[in-house]
């Protein structure tokens, strides 16, 4: 049934939540009882006059009983009923619920978003508590204080004619490394409660190459121009003030050589009007302007109106680039999720893949993702080739049939798909921590 169907169902849900009878109703709007029953039971056509005249008795507004619930709460509603494995009929029947019960949609709603909330909050914090070097060193450091302090308590506890200068320095020894652990634990509350959104903080060379690309909006003008000119590559990684470290400033370098090598071969100017022309086809404008596809998605992602994320990643599936998209997990720490397209390429160089993913855990959003595989010009004789998988991950534009998408994770520690060949460890999300 239509929204627009739906008018008399929610009519009767507000009547009925006003606490008026329908007869009542009917006689405050000058019909019969059984021309509003009909009403109710969506038999009716409403609209004009007589609509206002029901709205303003029941002292909504009139959009409240043509539209129902609004867009985004039919949308929630939809993904808790996919999480609960209801049947498409079921999960069509969302706006129907909507308009005929509105507060317990409310309530439903709130709670998956809430649902959805927490296993963010669980990816986060699984991610860091099992691969995080910065807090593995800060638990190192609070264990090894504690391990001092117990040993040197135990000593003067258990040592009766211990002398008194000796008694002394164990006593400084116990005030020294208590200090020290309750600056390391609060250094390390800190760490724990900081918001990685709002305060971004780089603990590895590549955090810090991925802050310093972000600050640029991964566009940089003065590369569109000036080439593979090294000195303006090394002015922009010798005072990025996100390059801390020599290891960080070295990535960032081979990357930007990269995007000048790219924008010299592929000026933005002939790509925009390729895809003007041919529209957002990787394969398509890779012919058009003849370069290679792993060029043209690294070029894509770079366009801003395109909202685009993009992967790189190595022989050995380690990913060493990550434009990160709304909506899209990509694990900072541990492996990915072997099914996807980027590592399904590695194997087959020059072949292009395009599937649409739809990512479980939260949310169900849905991309269309590009990959191709490309090897790396040849570093000698006898030499195994270097290849590099490269992924454009794009926000979904036209619905597809189920059948048509592939359900892939995160990673296996969070992802939610209990029947997965290539599931590597348990799921907390299904078998607890």
């Amino acid at each position: 049934m239509s929204r627009e169907g739906l008018t008399g169902s929610r009519i009767r849900e507000r009547r009925v939540m006003a606490g008026q009878k329908q007869a009542d109703l009917a006689k405050a709007i000058g019909i019969s009882a059984s021309y509003l029953n009909l009403i109710e039971h969506n038999r009716r056509r409403i609209g004009g006059k007589l609509l206002l005249n029901i709205a303003s008795a029941l002292a909504v507004e009139p959009t409240t009983l043509t539209e129902g619930a609004e867009a985004a709460l039919i949308s929630t509603l939809r993904e808790a009923a996919d999480d609960a494995g209801l049947s498409a009929t079921e999960a069509a029947r969302a706006d129907e619920f909507a308009g005929r019960f509105p507060g317990w949609a409310d309530v439903l709603a709130n709670a998956q978003r809430r649902i959805a909330t927490l296993e963010r909050t669980v990816e986060t914090l699984t991610d860091r508590l099992a691969h995080d070097p910065h807090l593995a060193a800060s638990m190192h450091e609070l264990l090894s204080t504690a391990a001092a302090i117990r040993s040197t308590a135990s000593i003067l506890a258990d040592t009766k004619t211990l002398e008194p200068e000796w008694r002394d320095r164990f006593h400084i020894n116990i005030d020294q490394d208590s200090r020290r652990l309750a600056d390391s634990a609060q250094a390390l509350v800190g760490y724990l409660e900081a918001d990685p959104e709002t305060t971004p903080v780089a603990h590895s060379p590549q955090e810090e190459v991925e802050a310093f690309l972000a600050s640029h909006r991964y566009r940089f003008a003065t590369l569109e121009t000036a080439g593979r000119d090294a000195d303006v590559i090394d002015r922009l990684t010798q005072t990025a003030p996100e390059l801390k470290s020599v290891a960080a400033r070295h990535i960032a370098r081979d990357v930007l050589h990269q995007v000048a090598l790219d924008a010299a071969a592929l000026p933005m100017v002939t790509l925009t009007k390729a895809m003007d022309t041919l529209g957002p086809d990787p394969v398509t404008v890779a012919a058009q302007v003849q370069q290679p596809v792993g060029r043209v998605l690294r070029r894509m992602a770079a366009m801003p109106e395109l909202r685009a994320g993009l992967l790189i990643c190595d022989r050995s599936g380690t990913v060493i680039f990550r434009k990160s998209i709304d909506g899209f997990v990509v694990p900072r720490f541990g492996a990915c999720c072997p099914l996807w397209p980027l590592f399904a390429v590695l194997g087959n160089p020059g072949v292009v893949t395009h599937a649409r993913l739809e990512q479980l855990g939260r949310g169900h959003s849905e991309f269309d993702c590009v990959a191709t595989c490309e090897s790396l010009p040849a570093q000698g004789y006898n030499v195994p080739p270097l290849v590099q998988a490269v992924m454009l991950i794009l926000p979904a534009r036209n619905p597809v049939a189920t059948s048509m998408k592939l359900d892939v994770g995160a990673t296996c520690r969070v992802c939610p798909r209990q029947a997965c060949a290539a599931r590597r460890e348990p799921s907390i999300l299904n078998d607890g921590v």
